[in-house]
């Protein structure tokens, strides 16, 4: 295809100023996805006890009413991805928040374990769905100088979400006599909100021009992206054939796809068995119990990808990847090594690691979405976001058991080797893709 070269003129201050409120407009709605998808994970950990004493769970019930959401996300995320690639990303984007408010709202009426567990998955359909479509469509609009930042925010809001969830959820539950229901209910509302203000958002201009509507996909890049920070940059690709989960495995794109499958897994594994049960984990090491103890973890996971937001389109990714991940894998080794360690140095080690532990898990939701191209960006990150929570839905089912039966320190044992494959595959194949176009990004892997 040849390239017609053409002098790009700098945007007026009034259409600047216009493509500014949108990408503004888009970073709210996705923040606000990502809060919902933290608050929705995190507010189950706050009433699990009064859901198992009310509906009488057996210990299988309540791990797999836990876990039912990162199950749902298992499923529902390469479906969404491959969905979002064939239909666009806006529409999907609709229908995964339209799922948020029916499954917040049942959550009102369940009265039986079943009910409960099949609510539960299909909101983690939903969550599903939004990381495959809401990252690619960030990264497609978003330019390079800014791209880490604004993604990177998405999962301040997730980490936000989660540390909220446990105050609401402990403050309800130790305060008040409000109905476990009405706690996990509480979703509703954001997702009210969320759906109605991402009505009239455009396609992704990179998605239309890879399906050959060319028109629409200058008209789209036009009035909303910035001049010369992306917009033209996805005219110099041809279009190419539909995408499918068979090229994730192709010679071009296998080291993307186990990058970033794997990596993903090793990092949110420990992260969500930990953050959790984190009340419980803390009384095995002899640690007071309370409201300290969840949100004090995870108030600072979300210093750390806060710290992380700051620096990536800075520092890089390479070194906001590689090395957090070696001093959390020391980390947890020295938890579960040494057996009379003193309560503080336990503490500080499991805050150290909350810390580095979602510094790097913030580029699990920037790297799919930069190296993955565009025809099968969203199957990419589906398949990505599949695999992590195979690991987390794993780790949270079976973190209760494992304490119980081989005791805490074997259970940190086992997170520190998940981590140490998580470091060596990162010192493999981490990629540096800071202030690169969508284009040279997802040629990383290509060679």
């Amino acid at each position: 295809m040849s390239v017609i070269n053409k002098t790009v003129l700098p945007d007026s201050p009034a259409t600047a100023a216009y493509k500014k409120r949108f990408l503004t407009r888009l970073t709210a709605v996705l923040v606000g996805g990502m809060f919902l998808d933290g608050y929705i994970l995190g507010i189950i950990g706050t009433v699990i006890g009064s859901i198992t004493t009310e509906l009488h769970f057996t210990p299988l019930w309540e791990g797999l009413i836990v876990a039912s959401s990162l199950v749902g996300i298992l499923v529902g995320s390469p479906i969404g991805g491959w969905l979002g690639d064939k239909f666009g990303r806006k529409p999907l984007f609709m229908i995964d928040m339209g799922i948020f408010v029916v499954g917040s709202a049942l959550q009102f009426v369940v009265h039986e374990p079943w009910q409960l567990f099949l609510v539960r998955l299909l909101m983690g359909v939903a969550v599903g769905v939004e990381y495959s479509v809401g990252w690619p469509l960030m990264s497609e609009f978003a330019p390079a100088r800014l791209r880490g930042r604004l993604m990177g925010l998405t999962l301040v809001a997730f980490y936000v979400g989660f540390m909220v969830a446990f105050i609401v959820g402990y403050a309800l539950t130790t305060t008040t006599s409000v109905d476990w229901r009405i706690i996990l209910g509480s979703s509703t509302i954001p997702a009210v909100i969320l759906l109605l203000a991402r009505i009239g958002l455009p396609e992704s201009p990179r998605w239309l021009w890879n399906k050959g509507r060319r028109d629409e996909a200058r008209a789209v890049a036009q009035k909303y992206m910035e001049t010369g920070g992306g917009a033209d940059d996805f005219e110099h690709e041809q279009a190419r054939p539909q995408g499918s989960f068979k090229m994730l495995f192709s010679r071009r794109y296998w080291r993307a796809t186990l990058f970033c499958s794997m990596f993903w897994l090793c990092a949110v594994t420990p992260y969500f068995a930990i953050a959790t049960f984190a009340e419980g984990v803390l009384k095995g090491y002899g640690l007071s119990q309370g409201l300290a103890g969840g949100v004090g973890l995870s108030a600072v996971a979300t210093a750390g990808v806060i710290l992380t937001v700051i620096l990536i389109d800075r520092a890089g990714r390479r070194f906001l990847t590689v090395p957090p991940q070696w001093l959390c894998f020391a980390l947890l080794l020295v938890i579960g090594l040494w057996a009379g360690a003193p309560a503080w140095v336990v503490l500080v080690c499991f805050l150290l690691f909350s810390f580095f532990n979602a510094g790097y898990n913030t580029l699990t939701g920037i790297y799919p979405g930069e190296v993955f191209p565009t025809e099968i960006r969203g199957i990419g990150t589906g398949f990505a976001t599949a695999v992590s929570r195979i690991g987390a839905g794993a780790g949270t089912f079976l973190l209760p058991w494992s304490v119980a039966n081989y005791g805490p320190q074997v259970t940190m044992l086992v997170a520190a080797g998940l981590t140490l494959l998580g470091a060596v595959l990162s010192q493999w194949l981490a990629p540096e893709t800071k202030g690169k176009n969508l284009s040279e990004t997802a040629a990383g892997f290509s060679h």
